[in-house]
């Protein structure tokens, strides 16, 4: 069974501040098959996180795992996600209905939070993403 593990992380300097997402695909085995980031202007932490999902699966989209695997370090992501929370402010459900539509194509699928310790590719890219923005 070909199964990756998707780690994603949104940061943002300030609430809403400069922000960046940082993602990072692994295969089962535990070795970085890809990584990248992306400055995406003013946002939320957790407009940050959100996107930083959704971009991941695009990305993981072009290797067609039979499983995959998403962790993340919100667990209120998470916990939405999983409809164990609500979401209350419209661009966050607005978000999580992409990110919803986007995992229908991964059918093996789970969604898993993790300590920031243990997501520190993904954070580390989020935080060059910002680090790195030069505005034009």
């Amino acid at each position: 069974m070909k199964t990756l593990r998707l780690f994603t992380d949104g940061a943002a300097r300030g609430n809403p501040g400069p922000a960046g997402l940082g993602l990072v695909v692994e295969g089962a085995d535990g070795v970085r098959l890809w990584g990248g980031c992306r400055y995406i202007g003013t946002a939320t932490n957790n407009t940050a996180e959100y996107l930083a999902l959704i971009e991941g699966l695009k990305k993981v989209a072009d290797w067609s795992p039979e499983r995959l695997e998403i962790y993340l370090d919100s667990q209120l992501v998470v916990e939405q996600m999983m409809g164990r929370y609500k979401i209350k402010k419209p661009e966050l459900q607005a978000l999580a209905q992409t990110a919803r539509s986007l995992l229908n194509q991964f059918p093996n699928h789970s969604i898993s939070y993790v300590p920031r310790e243990k997501n520190k590719g993904a954070d580390a890219l989020a935080n060059k993403a910002i680090d790195e923005y030069k505005p034009s």
